[in-house]
């Protein structure tokens, strides 16, 4: 008999494709539109878009695709920042039955290449700051129409030309490019309005998101997320937080790329869905301007993952922030530090609770809510609908607060990966995923991440987890960043090493060693310490330790 287990209690068992009239995102869209059409949907760069802005934008971008020949099931390539063109031209290819693949921008040659190939990509929305980025590699994929757009294109004039001005001529962030039978979004919008959008059938089960994930390992994966897979997860994360979220009064800042499926379902469908607004931040990497910000806006919702929470309150003037509206902040993407959750509570007067989740589950599986009384480092218990189960290397289930590989079953779990048969076995078995992520689970069913299975180090034969001793070297006052990874050894097999960003520049690696040697087991005590100026971090603001390995074994 499969060990799997629910708490009843906390979270209902509900079938959570059927609480509402919702098939489709598309049924999301349209309900949404009609009854919120005067709501401010969006807001980005000082500019507001309504519900029905967005609802007339999407519609016309809609036709424009159909236009010039796209159909159902065709795959069309999104690579913007956090603009307004991302949530129209993502509703438009939904609403014109198209599936959204999201790229991202920090993708190299190789890995952008492979995606628009592995995909079939016909039809690309690019932001012109990575134009260079396709005309290095158009000729080698299938991409027929571009649709180039620039970060200020849905302002309204003179703000329009003055901020694409500014990035292009004054900050230079938009490198040469040649891209010659390329059309502009607001040309496209404006050839869309001529036509008539014709309204399709989409099923539950069509495609809504190929989303490329697993590039660690070898060339990435499209994970099949069908629009019953993303409704489930809307449904499941409203079910859990709807008594937490006033429809039509949140403001949630969306600093998180829109590319990546934890802001774009917890973000920006969800909140679409209850009628709230977004604040899109353009550049979630520079904590100066989000505080420029969150200072004009009574924000109620912040997403992001523990390294942003962290970076943002190590920047001047967030603590002389207003948190009089914040809820709540939500951190998902790497284990949440005690001590960034401790500070935050501290310097906000608000929680900062802790989810997981993975693209291959739309992606949301586990999560805190604020009835928490304080920081446990939990990732808190299953979704509603969500079953689990931990397993050793052998597959057998592990007991209470013994580690093992966590495993999901839901209906929020992709239909597999696209055109990989034997990744998809290799991966989903009975309709369970195998997430490659090392849990443990104590008596209240409470789940906590450990660390990536592949991220973890083999000292002697003992398993050392890297988030531990992150977790305890970032408790010195002397720490603002640090990151640890594996290295060889010739006697133990690997030993670990620390990259530790300074926070006082009198901190020397000896006292950094006593401090990890009082509160660590021996094995685990790092054996190398580098100190550097700033740890390798992916568009999220997560920390890549797999740069760090290629760098030591380079």
């Amino acid at each position: 008999m499969e060990q799997t287990w629910f708490d009843q209690q906390e979270r209902p068992v509900i079938d959570v494709t059927h609480r509402s009239k919702n098939i489709t995102l598309i049924d999301v869209f349209q309900s949404s539109v009609n009854k919120f059409s005067s709501n401010t949907a969006f807001i980005n760069l000082g500019h507001r878009l309504t519900f029905d802005d967005v609802n007339l934008l999407s519609r016309n971008f809609a036709s424009y695709l159909q236009s010039i020949g796209l159909s159902k099931g065709d795959t069309i390539a999104l690579m913007l920042p956090n603009v307004m063109q991302y949530p129209v031209a993502m509703f438009g290819s939904l609403l014109a039955g198209l599936t959204v693949v999201n790229v991202n921008p920090q993708s190299n040659k190789s890995e952008f290449q492979h995606q628009l190939n592995d995909a079939n990509v016909n039809t690309i929305v690019i932001a012109e700051n990575y134009a260079h980025q396709l005309s290095e590699v158009l000729h080698e994929t299938p991409v027929k129409n571009i649709i180039r757009t620039q970060v200020g294109d849905l302002l309204p004039s003179p703000r329009r030309f003055l901020v694409n001005f500014n990035v292009k001529h004054i900050k230079k962030m938009v490198p040469h490019f040649e891209l010659p039978e390329s059309i502009t979004f607001n040309h496209a919008l404006l050839k869309g309005e001529r036509f008539d959008f014709v309204q399709l059938f989409i099923g539950e089960e069509d495609l809504a998101f190929l989303q490329y994930t697993g590039g660690t390992t070898g060339a990435s994966k499209g994970a099949m997320l069908s629009h019953r897979n993303v409704i489930a997860n809307l449904e499941q994360i409203e079910a859990t937080f709807e008594s937490e979220i006033t429809p039509e009064c949140e403001l949630t800042v969306t600093a998180l790329p829109l590319h990546n499926m934890f802001a774009l379902t917890s973000n920006c469908l969800m909140f679409f869905n209850f009628g709230c607004s977004n604040l899109l931040i353009l550049s979630p990497d520079n904590s100066d301007s989000v505080i420029q910000e969150l200072r004009s806006y009574p924000f109620s919702v912040l997403t992001g993952v523990t390294e942003f929470f962290n970076d943002l309150m190590n920047t001047p003037g967030f603590s002389e922030l207003d948190f009089n509206h914040l809820k709540f902040a939500l951190s998902g993407g790497s284990a949440v530090q005690r001590s960034v959750a401790e500070r935050w509570q501290q310097i906000t007067g608000k929680k900062l609770i802790e989810g997981y989740g993975l693209a291959e589950c739309s992606p949301v599986v586990c999560v805190n809510t604020l009835a928490n009384e304080k920081y446990k480092g939990s990732i808190g218990l299953p979704l509603p609908d969500t079953e689990i189960k931990i397993t050793d290397a052998k597959g057998r289930f592990v007991d209470i607060d013994v580690p093992g590989e966590l495993h999901v079953k839901g209906p929020q779990v992709m239909l597999g990966y696209f055109r990989r048969e034997q990744a998809t076995n290799d991966i989903l078995h009975d309709g369970w995923l195998a997430t490659g992520d090392i849990v443990r689970r104590d008596e209240e069913g409470r789940l906590f991440l450990i660390d990536r299975k592949e991220d973890m180090i083999l000292v002697s034969g003992f398993c050392v987890f890297p988030n531990e001793i992150e977790e305890v070297a970032s408790i010195h006052a002397g720490v603002k960043d640090v990151a640890a990874i594996g290295v060889p050894h010739r006697v133990s097999g690997e030993v670990v090493k620390l990259f530790v960003v300074k926070d006082d520049n009198t901190l020397t690696k000896e006292a950094l060693f006593d401090h990890c040697k009082s509160l660590l087991t021996g094995y685990k005590v790092p054996k190398l310490i580098d100190f550097v100026d700033a740890l390798p971090k992916s568009n999220i603001g997560k920390t890549l330790r797999r740069e760090l390995r290629k760098s030591e074994a380079s």
